[in-house]
């Protein structure tokens, strides 16, 4: 089901009881701006701050201490908050310190406005000093140098508030370690990032041992009286949260699980649950950690939080809505060239692919792995060969870029290895063996890495395991205390790298979730051992796989696979070698993935082997080119393919303005088929009428139902495709 643009009133008289309560038109924020940019107001009276963006609202009481008493969701006017809690907490030299929050609230299912004038400060929490409004400000550095997403903008836009917080009287070893909470407010996304900084002023060096830089009381969404052994509690849905403390997964679920942190509330006493082990309160904080020491004069930053309130249930909006949120505060994702991965380094292969590549319309070549290549080789002959390589590739307007491996390696000395805490010994880590980061060896390679890319001028880079999040139990001076800032540690060396690729312009694939560090792309999710099978259910593989990945990831996101040659076996009936004899299979594993969107590893040492096939290489990447605005944007899932029946997705783009949606068909049988598609065009901002054209033919305007949907008959001959593409008629 889709939704229509409403109406929302709030008003001071309505309830809210809040600073900027007003009336306000509300639209719906996935198809056109909201009417509202990100701003900051204080009221008259001074007591209260509030940021909001027209869609969501964070309302902070400054007396007698500043906490946060209304999180509002005002794109469905409901209260995602129910009880003030401290603005973070700090451990600092092993003593726990609340920065900010008020006490006394008499019930924490529920948060009444009158309430607050009779909340108190706690003597013992730093207390709040004053604020500061500004802009968002860049992260790190990103050298644009791939315009896929003409609205790609960074940093984001919208505005910033910066709290401060001086220690409590009296508070002995805090004189001069001053606190700062972080909050950013984007234009148009209900998104907001939260970080904190300590600053030790004093004179003597402070040991932070474990922050919590975001506390939230968040209204439950689940209520049962009791659970049953195997039945897990749900966390609220309303609310999405991750951090740039992710490693360890191909997803935010698996990654952001080392920070974001669902537990039950002991102040929530008036609970349904019966043992009161309802998980809706949210704390933001490393698993152990960062136990990191801030030298007198020394500024220590947190990781950030992003949060995204979700305004519905529905999975297919979800994921918009977190796909514009990775557009919106990682913007490198929008990049999405056509790589070309070679399984050689042999100069005149290397020279080969590089020339075919720019034949075929490609706009990389990447040293894939077991090509040969190896950045960590600091001889002169070998810099000299791939510098001269990259200058080639430039010649013919191809970017080249190679592979390195790092996690599920064993390094020389032993030593070296990530120690495992409980054996003493390496092993055991999450890919058996991970080098140690802090290591000598691991500043050794990090330290080859980036000389290899400053001289040789390579452009992309795949980073075959990156850092899963192993600990290491092993004091590393200068670099690592031991176990318990081992993971922080690691973290903060590989995401030092992929900012200083992201400042080159380097394009960066990472079979890991380090988007937000950086990273433009991650796997869409595929088993590798699928890529041996026969080539016919290759590509319904192919299109499964997209059509899950793309829940929540863009299709720039997410790389797929296609074997030019043997990959883990499989032999002849597996690989498309030779090209020529499979030229049918290959152009549809080329469409496949192109009419979604999505780019995938051609893995081989060559792009064609004959003038025909080099020929329909070119035909397929100068579609999509052609067409790559709408097929880079958002998709909206149709009819998963498995190989009964059509299989189809439609891509969805209400900024564009002429072709705002696009209707990719696939026939994945041996006959023809017709089928009855009812595509919605709701994503797209078409309203009442669309032109409709197949392929390059004529416009024709349909009448669109009720619901902005549109029945079509497709018929489509065996393994045939075809496409669609919708434009206002209004």
């Amino acid at each position: 089901m889709t939704r229509k643009a409403w109406i929302l009133v709030m008003t001071a008289a309505s309830g809210s009881g809040y600073a900027d309560g007003r009336e306000r038109l509300h639209r719906d924020w996935l198809i056109e701006h909201p009417g509202s940019d990100a701003r900051v107001t204080v009221s008259a009276s001074g007591h209260e701050i509030v940021l909001a963006n027209g869609l969501i609202r964070r309302v902070f009481r400054v007396v007698p201490n500043a906490a946060c008493v209304a999180f509002d969701d005002l794109m469905t006017d409901r209260a995602l908050l129910r009880s003030v809690r401290p603005e973070a907490r700090l451990v600092i030299d092993g003593k726990a310190h609340d920065v900010g929050g008020l006490l006394g609230q008499p019930n924490h299912a529920f948060l009444l406005p009158r309430w607050l004038d009779s909340l108190r400060s706690d003597p013992k929490a730093f207390r709040y000093t004053g604020h500061e409004v500004g802009k968002p400000r860049a992260r790190f550095a990103w050298r644009r140098v791939r315009h896929h997403a003409p609205n790609a903008r960074w940093p984001p836009a919208g505005v910033s508030l910066r709290l401060d917080f001086d220690p409590p009287e009296g508070a002995d070893g805090l004189e001069g370690v001053n606190v700062s909470i972080w909050y950013e407010l984007y234009d148009a996304v209900p998104v907001l990032s939260k970080w904190i900084t300590v600053t030790n002023g004093s004179t003597r060096p402070i040991e932070i041992d474990r922050f919590t830089s975001e506390i939230l009381a968040v209204v439950e969404h689940d209520n049962p009286v009791e659970y049953r052994a195997g039945v897990e509690p749900l966390p609220p849905s309303s609310l999405h949260v991750e951090t740039d403390y992710a490693f360890g997964g191909f997803t935010h679920r698996n990654s952001t699980r080392h920070s974001v942190h669902w537990k039950p509330d002991p102040h929530f006493s008036t609970q349904v649950n019966y043992l009161r082990k309802m998980p809706c309160l949210l704390e933001v904080e490393p698993s152990v950690g960062p136990d990191r020491l801030i030298r007198p004069g020394d500024t220590f930053e947190s990781f950030r939080a992003f949060e995204l309130v979700h305004d519905s249930s529905e999975r297919e909006r979800r994921g918009l809505a977190l796909r514009r949120m990775y557009r919106t505060i990682a913007p490198w994702v929008t990049e999405n060239p056509l790589i070309f991965h070679v399984v050689s380094s042999r100069s005149q292969i290397v020279r080969r692919a590089i020339e075919q590549a720019a034949e075929c319309g490609f706009e990389m070549v990447s040293l894939s792995f077991g090509s040969g290549l190896d950045m960590e080789n600091e001889s002169d002959a070998n810099r000299a060969k791939f510098r001269e390589l990259a200058d080639y590739a430039r010649s013919k307007g191809i970017e080249l870029g190679g592979y390195s491996l790092l996690s599920s390696r064993r390094v020389k000395p032993d030593s070296d290895n990530c120690i495992n805490v409980k054996t003493g010994k390496p092993g055991g880590s999450t890919h058996g063996f991970c080098p140690a980061l802090a290591s000598s060896w691991g500043q050794d390679y990090f330290r080859k890495l980036r000389q290899f890319f400053e001289s040789t001028g390579f452009r992309q880079f795949t980073h075959d395991g990156s850092y899963p999040g192993d600990f290491d139990a092993a004091a590393r001076p200068p670099l690592q205390r031991g176990y318990d800032d081992s993971q922080w540690t690691q973290w903060k060396i590989i995401t030092g790298f992929y900012e200083f690729l992201r400042e080159r312009g380097a394009y960066l694939r990472v079979p890991d979730y380090y988007f937000l560090s950086g990273a433009n792309e991650c796997g869409m999710g595929y088993r590798e051992t699928n890529w041996s099978l026969p080539r016919a259910q290759q590509l319904i593989h192919t299109r499964q796989n997209i059509f899950d990945g793309t829940w929540e990831k863009t299709p720039s996101m997410g790389w797929m696979f296609v074997p030019l040659t043997q990959y883990h076996g499989g032999g002849a009936a597996a690989t498309i070698e030779p090209l020529s004899e499979h030229i049918d299979h290959y152009r549809l594993m080329l469409r496949s993935n192109l009419a979604m969107g999505v780019q995938a590893v051609y893995r081989g040492t060559r792009l064609h082997d004959s003038p025909e096939v080099r020929d329909m290489v070119r035909e397929e990447t100068t579609w999509f080119k052609s067409y790559r605005d709408i097929l880079e944007s958002d998709m909206i899932h149709g009819r998963r393919a498995d190989g009964r029946g059509l299989d189809w997705m439609l891509h969805v783009n209400p900024r564009l303005a002429l072709r705002k949606a696009m209707l990719v068909v696939f026939n994945p049988t041996r006959r023809e088929i017709t089928g009855t598609l009812r595509p919605s065009l709701y994503y797209s901002g078409i309203r009442s009428k669309a032109r409709v054209a197949q392929r390059a033919g004529p416009w024709e305007v349909r009448e669109l139902d009720r619901d902005e949907s549109l029945e079509m008959q497709v018929t489509l001959g065996p393994m045939g495709t075809t496409w669609y593409l919708f434009s206002d008629a209004r």
